[in-house]
Formats: C-alpha cells, structure tokens, sequence
C-alpha cells in the first residue's frame, strides 16, 4: 500500500454518473447524518482485479459501517463516507471533533474482514451541498480522462473526491499508481492527489490478467 499526502466520448457517460451522485445527494439534504456521496468510479467486475470474496467483503464493509455510523451519531451533523477496496478501508468527510474521527475509526474497526484503515477525516464543519456536488464533478473529470488515456487501464482505479482532494485506489503497479496520479493532478480543479493503492508488481499483474496487452506509450516514471 502507498499512501501521499472531456473527450467528446467521455461526455454522456459522465453525465449520467453527476445527475445520479447529484440525485443522492439532494436526497440526503433533509438527513442530519450523511454517510456517503461523492464518490465517483464504480469498479467493474469483469475487469477488477479483486477477488470475488473481496468483492463482497468490500460492499459488506461499506455497508456496515454506514450503518453502524448511523446509530451511533443519531442526530449529529457529520459527513462521512466509507470506501473499501480489497478490504482497505478509506475513510473522508468531516466530523466535529477529533474524538469523534477516532470514534468512526473504531466503529469501522470493529467490522468483519476490514484489515486496514486509512482515516482522513476533516475536523471542520460538514461541507455543503455545493461543495459536495463540485466534487462529484470533479470526480467524474478524473475519471473521464483515466478512460480516455491509453495507456493504463481505469476500471482499475477507483476515484473519490473530497473537497478538491482526489483520492485513488485499486491494486496497480508501480508504473500504473505514477501514471494515474499524473493524470489525476493534470485535471483543472484537483487542489490535492491521494495514492492510498495496494501496489502489485508487474508479474502479478501478468497473473490476474494474461490476456492483457502490453502497454503501450506509457509515461516515463517521475
């Protein structure tokens, strides 16, 4: 794991992804808890590089902590969003204290198969509305252009963005995590690129997928 501190073709699938994310999160304005939203880049599962037990683990993990958060704020003002990816566990949003980041760290600790925690919680006051759509569309721009690019494979990358921050996971190589954060920083808008990436090497990655091309043009590493 390593962690740092539009083509026209892109245009109809990300706008199908803002209105649905913008949807949730108008949906949730009335709600004085809010656990999810902003988050942008479903893996797909022909393609990811996952298990299918991961795969389950990881919904079951979102879920049971979005839950679990539910309860244990009640009525309090806090945003928090919880991604898992191969049972890495990325936590962002805000919360109103520090006792309270170290609250939902432990809550999330506490569920089944989550093997690590990565906790970038922001002790600030809950982001708006506003805030939260930009993110949405910023988050589909990453991810427009990680499709558009020839050379790395975006259903490998999974992207969320938080305020201005985009962050990225998914098992990828060396090669890969440089060249997606590259990208990532190249969009207007992106303030900060997060790697939280479980690296692989290029023989394991030569394993889970043998049918792959080799790459082709791929960026030198910085």
């Amino acid at each position: 794991m390593k962690s740092s501190h539009f083509p026209h073709r892109a245009l109809r699938p990300l706008a199908t992804v803002v209105a649905a994310a913008s949807l949730a999160v108008a949906l949730s304005a009335c709600a004085p808890l809010l656990v999810g939203g902003a988050v942008v880049g479903t893996v797909m599962v022909a393609s990811d590089r996952r298990s299918s037990g991961a795969q389950i683990d990881d919904q079951a993990i979102e879920l049971k902590s979005m839950n679990r958060i539910r309860d244990a704020f009640n009525e309090q003002r806090v945003h928090v969003n919880v991604t898992s990816y191969n049972r890495m566990v990325l936590l962002t949003g805000e919360v109103g204290s520090e006792d309270d980041k170290q609250r939902v760290e432990r809550i999330v600790a506490g569920v089944d198969n989550v093997r690590s925690i990565v906790n970038d919680l922001a002790v600030m006051g809950v982001s708006s509305l506003t805030s939260r759509s930009n993110d949405v569309i910023l988050g589909g721009k990453v991810k427009a252009t990680l499709v558009d690019a020839r050379d790395i494979q975006a259903q490998a990358v999974k992207v969320i963005s938080e305020r201005g921050t985009v962050y990225l996971m998914g098992r990828v190589t060396e090669r890969e995590a440089k060249r997606a954060a590259e990208l990532a920083r190249s969009v207007s808008g992106v303030a900060k690129v997060v790697t939280v990436f479980e690296l692989i090497t290029e023989e394991e990655l030569a394993r889970l997928q043998p049918n792959r091309p080799s790459p082709t043009g791929a960026a030198p590493s910085q």
